[in-house]
């Protein structure tokens, strides 16, 4: 009986905080932009079982000018350095839903330290209450850095809103923690190739 009231406890919690982790800060309204997971003990397990080591032979003929791998069914992010001395893994958040998400091979094509943002046309579209621009600072949805690929509107950045890391939860863009952010960030280049899968 008292682990029931706890698991319906953690759900009525998780599910009145949900609706506010899609939106930007500055816009943080309930919208059916956002996804509300229903079992999260299963996705969880799965989740972390996932995340794990991996080779990067298997993804890249080489390590020219470094490696990303984002895997965004474990939402996790792996980087490998071009001489292969380095390797990270961060946990990360990842695309609502299939139709926001983009797979395939593209590079860094721009690094921003105090990145602004602008809505897409389509989030516009999804959310017209969003602001129409916001500069770097803790209401920018892109946190603290940016690394911009060669897709349009595409990016892996930070977050001020640490709920977001390990859920489904962004308009496209990969999400990171501030701190994972300034590290990649300092290590990439760009031109480092990316893959996500």
């Amino acid at each position: 009986m008292v682990k029931r009231s706890k698991t319906l406890g953690r759900r009525a919690f998780l599910a009145s905080g949900a609706a506010f982790l899609s939106a930007p800060a500055l816009a943080q309204t309930e919208s059916d932009t956002t996804e509300v997971e229903g079992d999260l003990d299963e996705r969880v397990v799965r989740n972390i079982s996932s995340f794990r080591s991996l080779d990067w032979a298997p993804y890249f003929d080489n390590l020219d000018n470094g490696a990303v791998l984002v895997d965004v069914t474990s939402r996790a992010l792996h980087f490998w350095s071009e001489d292969e001395a380095i390797y990270k893994l961060y946990p990360t958040s990842v695309p609502l839903t299939e139709d926001l998400t983009r797979l395939g091979r593209t590079k860094i094509v721009r690094k921003v330290e105090g990145p602004s943002w602008r809505p897409t046309p389509s989030m516009k579209e999804r959310n017209p209450e969003w602001p129409d621009f916001v500069g770097p600072g803790p209401d920018n949805p892109l946190g603290t850095h940016a690394l911009y690929l060669s897709w349009t509107y595409y990016r892996i950045h930070g977050t001020h809103d640490t709920r977001k890391i390990g859920r489904r939860s962004s308009n496209g863009c990969i999400g990171l923690y501030n701190e994972h952010i300034a590290e990649l960030f300092s290590l990439t280049k760009v031109g480092t190739q990316v893959l996500l899968i």
